[in-house]
């Protein structure tokens, strides 16, 4: 008797021991993001910053969930689809993450989702926003925190209050953001009446626009309404400021554009009252989560939180509240808890959309202030767009 109690002793002893072990078993996330290569690093590292920022506040400093610690897998993607899906395929086979978050180009992000699926781990899309990424070609692997092309368009839209008077004439980049963009914003004016007669599309890094400008001019000037040029173009070049120097205004033209990361903002000063729609700006949003993330963020890196360090923040919480609500670490589990799973975020809530994995969010109407006082442009809340104020297309129905 005494022999079986010293055994069940020493069994019950290994399971408590087993269990801690288990327990204290790392949780690994890739970060995928471009860091060098791209005028669009300062991107990755805003996402980045907000990610770690979020882990912290959703594990009240802790940085551990369910007793596991997270650690945190940075990759390089170098902004180059064949180096993005080398490296992601490391972090889910070699370094054995739980989940990866990515990456920043929408087109080397598209690239990035057979390997997903490949590997049956799940990839959170942040902040790439191309509508494509929970398209067809996506898989239910995939999830996504950013805002969709779609989201941002027709934002814009109701920004812009389109009728039958109002023409546009549209400019962006050649790839699948700005293809994905202006399809979008001509999806969002059916049925209003506006009309849509010209679309440029330029090579990523054009830095001279007057060709295009001057064919929008064209197709502009004689038409009898408002007469607007939208820009939709992420990257440098300065297309707003260059196209404006050739003077629109004498066409009766104006110049429309969504809002963008606050080292930009300066440059909007040239555009005093102009109305658009941006996914974020640290004024326009008054919740706990976001006052916390305004409030360290001041105090650690001596000024506020930007368009892109929020949407880190969003994916970290997201993946914190799965962790903590799936029944396990299992893909399948995460799926299941993430699928239709709303959450808190710097904009308010969000919510995983069951059918595509897109997270349906808020946008932010704004209109440009200038104070000479601040470094840059202001974008005043004019008013926050709810998400049941956009009808945003549904990419594919997850299998």
């Amino acid at each position: 008797m005494k022999t079986f109690t010293r055994l069940a002793a020493a069994l019950a002893g290994a399971a408590t021991f087993a269990s801690a072990a288990w327990a204290e078993d790392p949780i690994k996330i890739a970060l995928i993001h471009g860091l060098s290569g791209s005028s669009f690093e300062a991107f990755s590292k805003q996402a980045q910053t907000g990610f770690e920022l979020g882990l912290e506040y959703a594990t009240d400093g802790t940085n551990t969930v369910k007793g596991h610690p997270i650690e945190v897998i940075i990759k390089d993607t170098q902004f180059k689809p064949d180096v993005a899906r080398a490296v992601l395929a490391e972090a889910y086979g070699d370094d054995e993450v739980l989940l990866a978050v990515g990456a920043t180009s929408s087109g080397v992000t598209k690239g990035m989702l057979p390997i997903a699926e490949e590997y049956e781990k799940i990839l959170i899309v942040e902040p790439a926003v191309a509508d494509s990424l929970t398209g067809p070609d996506s898989n239910r692997y995939i999830f996504k925190t950013s805002r969709n092309s779609s989201m941002d368009m027709q934002a814009q839209a109701l920004a812009l209050k389109p009728d039958e008077n109002l023409f546009v004439a549209t400019i962006a980049e050649d790839y699948a953001f700005g293809q994905d963009g202006i399809a979008a914003f001509k999806a969002a004016l059916d049925g209003t009446g506006a009309t849509v007669v010209s679309e440029e599309y330029v090579p990523q890094g054009t830095a001279d626009f007057t060709a295009a400008a001057e064919r929008m001019f064209n197709a502009l000037k004689d038409k009898e309404g408002r007469k607007v040029i939208l820009v939709y173009i992420a990257g440098g070049g300065d297309a707003p400021g260059k196209i404006q120097a050739l003077d629109p205004s004498r066409y009766g033209i104006e110049i429309s554009m969504g809002g963008h990361i606050l080292p930009v903002l300066p440059t909007y000063k040239r555009f005093p009252g102009m109305e658009g729609a941006v996914y974020y700006y640290y004024e326009a949003y008054d919740n706990p989560v976001n006052n916390w993330l305004v409030k360290e963020h001041q105090a650690r890196f001596d000024g506020p939180p930007d368009f892109f360090t929020a949407g880190g923040m969003a994916a970290a919480l997201a993946v914190v509240k799965a962790i903590e609500t799936a029944d396990s670490l299992d893909t399948e589990d995460l799926i299941k808890a993430m699928e239709g799973m709303s959450w808190d975020t710097p904009k308010g809530e969000m919510t995983f959309r069951p059918e595509d994995h897109q997270a349906l969010q808020s946008m932010v109407h704004f209109k440009i202030r200038v104070d000479e006082n601040v470094d840059w442009a202001i974008p005043d809340l004019v008013r926050i767009i709810e998400p049941s104020e956009m009808n945003i297309p549904v990419g594919r129905t997850n299998n």
